[in-house]
């Protein structure tokens, strides 16, 4: 992968760019990260058909009715799915491993959700998060210890980082792990909703601890058979009833020094680095599973017929079906783009993993139900697949932070950049009338720079054109709306939740369309433009229907019933009930 070393368009001044979506909220778009598409190394493409032909063959013999009656899917086929490789998809191959790109794991993973959710759940829970920590943290010896074990599906791995009054707010973590004089660690404290509960063998764990006098986060490793170190109650989920959900407990576990992640202090940072690499994997998941959801639907419409017509006939049944295709072309466009940044090296793409978690099982919830309202009353069935998949998926907006904190976590990590520039501007230094003028002329020339030689997309095809300079006016009126909330609100930001709502659910649209065009500039280039007109009446639809939702989001800023909303809200609360029934007892 190339895509974030390919060179600067002829002209452009070379700068470094941490983070694509980032950029997108300073007006910015550096589009040589997202252009030209990142093409997959073709040894890898061999290996990954390999690997998800056994895949497909090892699910094919899962019996999930079963595996949600003995509540596991079973110690045999976890066997059979490291013999196949499929336990360390990333893991370097001197570990035993496969050493797949982020593009080769998310493809792998796809496919996994398209087989079953709890298979793919349980492999990820392993991998995805499971020892991520080890393999991008862990020193040589630690890699050398656990990693030949896991990737080979001999152990199974295990996240604890979720605690009792510790949620989507997972730095208030009150589990402690205090230093004893020989560099050992004890610890203490109660994890909840912990996957491979019972089955793993290894667990990432995450712990206060005081370093230096300062109350900071550790990263430890935990082995089954540690001396107090307890598998609790299992919990009786709705879904995904084949996963080994529990709550984990430890007491005065005594952690040694060989089994610290990173230094002490480390923790917190490396729970969001596995984190955010994890939540790619939510994303090509739905993919993955919107996909298997299509091809149910499109069976159905076709064989079924009603009123003397198939139902494929039928244009209420056409806008379900174009609405998953469309969608879903975007979707899989902005999270493979992802996996081309995280290839080729991007420093930061917590926003657009979030970004792909977020759209993505949101997406999926909604195809999933209207896959099944195609597929009538049949579908309400439980010998029909529909049902369990709506109850395993539920919690994928919730899994790896619930979507509502998510939102709010990428507009105020996008807007972040923006604020730091802008208080250049508010904190001018009246008794150094030199250097404040040289803030506001900088400032100044660089807004009319904007106005004048805005930002554009211009490595798009030419026959997309259209799209991409609309796609550039909405990234100058994403920095516009970011500016006016800064400089309206500045730090009670933090606080207006349905503005940052706007924000996300604006910049993921606008980032779809950057991915989608990049995507359909490759296909025409390698095609040609009229070979490709199925692909491009997908853009020209999924294109034109994200921009009425970015300016619809974006013309709410100003112009909404927040005050109204939040008034109904506080008024429930205060009544406790609804309080408006026609009639009352």
């Amino acid at each position: 992968m190339e895509a974030a070393t390919k060179a600067q368009p002829e002209g452009e001044a070379e700068h470094e760019v941490s983070s694509f979506a980032k950029s997108l909220f300073l007006g910015e778009i550096p589009e040589h990260l997202a252009f030209p598409w990142p093409s997959p190394d073709p040894d890898e493409q061999q290996r990954i058909r390999e690997l998800n032909a056994a895949a497909r063959e090892i699910g094919s013999r899962i019996d999930q009715r079963k595996v949600e009656e003995k509540r596991w899917i079973g110690d045999d086929v976890v066997r059979e799915l490291g013999e196949a490789g499929l336990c360390g998809l990333y893991v370097d191959e001197r570990y035993g491993g496969q050493g797949l790109s982020q593009t080769g794991y998310a493809r792998v993973f796809e496919t996994l959700a398209q087989i079953d959710a709890t298979l793919s759940i349980v492999l990820g829970v392993h991998q995805s998060i499971g020892f991520k920590g080890i393999n991008m943290f862990g020193s040589d010896a630690q890699k050398e210890r656990f990693l030949p074990d896991l990737a080979a599906g001999h152990k199974l791995a295990g996240f604890a980082l979720t605690e009792p009054d510790a949620g989507s707010d997972a730095y208030e973590l009150k589990s402690r792990a205090v230093q004893q004089p020989d560099g050992s660690w004890v610890l203490n404290g109660e994890k909840r909703y912990i996957g491979n509960g019972a089955k793993g063998d290894v667990f990432t764990a995450f712990a206060r601890c005081e370093v230096d006098g300062k109350d900071r986060h550790i990263a430890l490793v935990l082995e089954r058979g540690m001396k107090g170190f307890e598998v609790g109650e299992r919990y009786d989920t709705m879904g995904l009833r084949g996963n080994d959900l529990r709550r984990l407990y430890f007491h005065d576990v005594r952690v040694p020094a060989e089994n610290v992640l990173g230094e002490p202090g480390e923790g917190f940072r490396i729970a969001m680095q596995v984190l955010n690499n994890g939540r790619i994997g939510l994303g090509t998941g739905s993919v993955g599973a919107t996909k298997r959801l299509l091809d149910l639907a499109i069976d159905h419409v076709n064989e079924r017929r009603q009123f003397g017509r198939p139902l494929a006939d039928f244009e209420l049944v056409q806008e379900k079906i174009a609405w998953m295709v469309s969608y879903l072309f975007g979707l899989e466009s902005m999270c493979y783009l992802t996996c081309g940044l995280v290839d080729g090296g991007i420093e930061d793409y917590s926003l657009e993993s979030a970004i792909c978690k977020v759209s993505g099982t949101e997406f999926l919830w909604y195809a999933a139900n209207r896959a099944l309202q195609l597929r009538g009353g049949a579908g309400y069935m439980r010998d029909e697949p529909y049902e369990k998949i709506l109850r395993d998926i539920r919690i994928f907006p919730i899994f790896e932070g619930a979507n509502d904190v998510m939102r709010a976590f990428i507009a105020l990590s996008g807007m972040r950049p923006l604020g730091e520039k802008l208080s250049e501007v508010g904190q001018l230094n009246l008794g150094d009338p030199i250097g404040t003028i040289g803030v506001v002329i900088d400032y100044v020339s660089e807004r009319i720079q904007r106005e004048v030689r805005p930002e554009r997309i211009s490595l798009a095809h030419p026959e997309l054109a259209e799209h991409a300079d609309d796609v550039s006016e909405q990234v100058k009126e994403l920095r516009g709306a970011t500016e006016k909330l800064l400089r309206t609100h500045r730090k009670e930001i933090v606080d207006r939740q349905f503005q940052q709502r706007r924000l996300c659910d604006a910049v993921s649209d606008i980032y779809a369309q950057i991915a989608v065009l990049s995507r359909v500039s490759s296909i025409f280039a390698d095609q040609g433009v009229e070979p490709s007109g199925q692909e491009r009446y997908i853009a020209d639809t999924f294109c034109a229907r994200a921009a009425h939702r970015v300016r619809s989001n974006l013309g709410q800023i100003e112009s909404n019933d927040d005050e109204r909303m939040a008034a109904i809200a506080k008024l429930a609360y205060r009544r406790g009930e609804y309080g408006y029934a026609l009639f009352s007892d």
